[in-house]
């Protein structure tokens, strides 16, 4: 089973690869200005002070951007970031996600009696479930694939990534024709909740515990 499950992972991101626009580099100079509309949520260093909101800082340039985009296009529903967005031109995002690549991402703490679950699911999966090695899309140490559309995880808010995982696990897309979502619908659907918070916990401290 576990075999099937990366083959069907591995389909979806050639197609999502193969389909995947190019869209210009932005400028963090420019960006730094524009970024003012961002930082309530997220900081102006992109190391968001509330656990709901995700810190942004030191993620893929182009993660951030095709995120915003979508979002701004009302393919991924995020109703308190939309009416932020809505009028932000292709090259407003790109200048704010270079900014925003530009910082450097604030360590966070794991929670010592979720580590080592977390550590053994993040690096390992779950063999019996077919729950693949987080690691094989973000890397052993979090900082996932620049290009390739797996963001980095590393320092990120526990609270907010739980939050992801459950959301992916019930099914939630950013639209039909996002294949990265749903590669992590298929990897989310056999987490338990115990799973979900130890690997969150675990992807928070990353950083402390490699």
């Amino acid at each position: 089973m576990l075999r099937t499950k990366f083959a069907s992972t591995a389909m979806i991101l050639t197609v999502a690869l193969a389909s995947s626009q190019i869209f210009a580099l932005g400028d963090p100079d420019q960006g730094e200005s524009k970024a003012a509309v961002c930082a309530a949520c997220h900081g102006m260093d992109g190391n968001s002070q509330i656990v709901q909101w995700p810190k942004i800082a030191e993620q893929h340039e182009d993660y951030l951007a095709r995120q915003t985009r979508m979002v701004r296009d009302q393919q991924r529903e995020v109703p308190q970031m939309y009416p932020i967005v809505m009028n932000l031109s292709d090259e407003d995002i790109a200048d704010i996600s270079a900014w925003y690549a530009s910082q450097s991402i604030e360590p966070g703490v794991a929670d010592e009696a979720l580590v080592e679950a977390g550590r053994l699911l993040y690096h390992g999966g779950n063999y019996e479930t077919g729950v693949p090695a987080c690691m094989g899309c973000h890397g052993p140490s979090g900082n996932g694939i620049p290009g390739s559309g797996f963001p980095m995880l590393r320092a990120q808010h526990a609270d907010y990534t739980a939050d992801r995982l459950r959301r992916y696990r019930n099914g939630e897309t950013n639209g039909p024709d996002d294949p990265y979502s749903k590669i992590m619908v298929g990897v989310s659907e056999k987490l338990t909740d115990a799973e979900i918070n130890a690997v969150s916990s675990y992807i928070e401290g990353l950083h402390a515990t490699e």
